[in-house]
This record gives structure tokens, sequence and C-alpha cells, in this order.
């Protein structure tokens, strides 16, 4: 399968790449903020789920890239960010629109109750498998959604 690109300019494309990162795994030295570039990014070993339902071949992770245009402000809770090596897990990505304007904030929301806010001028997200894939044993379960 070739690397995964995907863009996201609404809330339905962020809903796409929200289900592609679920279950991603980063650090918090992964996470990279430049305001005068109003730029978020991040790099996080993503579970393939689009491979997931193979059963003759082992689960995948791809090293990916998720970065974030047109951000404001950036605001953490329930995360050290002065522990560079602390593991944050994904679980969803959201928007929340500010009144009828393309504005508004974007919720990485992670294991934990921990949370990744960035207020936005509109949506203009980017994901990118950036390196190659490995084996992984053990697919990511969620019990409390049946599995």
């Amino acid at each position: 399968m070739s690397d995964l690109k995907l863009m996201a300019l609404d809330n339905e494309d962020l809903d796409v790449i929200s289900a592609y990162m679920q279950d991603s795994v980063f650090k918090v030295g992964d996470m990279s903020y430049a305001p005068k570039q109003e730029q978020f990014s991040l790099a996080a070993n993503r579970f393939a789920w689009e491979q997931s339902d193979r059963r003759s071949k082992p689960y995948e992770r791809h090293r990916a890239a998720l970065v974030f245009k047109r951000v404001q402000a950036v605001r953490s809770n329930g995360i050290n960010r002065r522990n560079g090596d602390e593991v944050l897990s994904l679980l969803a990505i959201r928007f929340d629109p500010r009144g009828e304007g393309p504005d508004g904030t974007i919720e990485l929301a992670l294991a934990g109750q921990a949370t990744i806010a960035l207020d936005v001028e509109c949506i203009e997200a980017q994901l990118a498998d950036i390196g190659g894939a490995w084996e992984t044993a053990h697919k990511p379960r969620h019990p409390d959604a049946g599995d």
C-alpha cells in the first residue's frame, strides 16, 4: 500500500483524519508550535486501521506527520510539557466552530482525559506518512466500544 496523504479543509475531512489518527502515539517532544508561521505539528506512530482487517498479515504502525495551519493559539490540559519523553495516545480530533464563521477550536482528545486545543482561523490540516511501516502484534482495543 502506498503512503497515506490526506488534507482537511472542513469538518468532514477532519473526521477522516481523526479516524486514521485514532490510537496514534507520540511523545510530548514530538509536538511543535511555530506562532509566526501559525503552524502546529506533531510526528506520531499511527496504527494502520486501514489494514487492520487483514487476517493473514500482522498489524502495522506508520510514522506520520500531522500539521495544522492558521493556528492562532495552543493550549493543553493534563500534559506535562516539560517531560518531552511522556507518551501520549490520541483518541480523536474534533472541531468546535466559533459562531458561524470558519474559525473555532480543534481539540485533540488524548487518553487520560488530556487535551490539546488549537484556536484556528479555519480548518487546514495535512496528514502524511513520512517513514516506513513496522509490524506490531497488538491491535488497540476499546473495551467501552465493544472490542
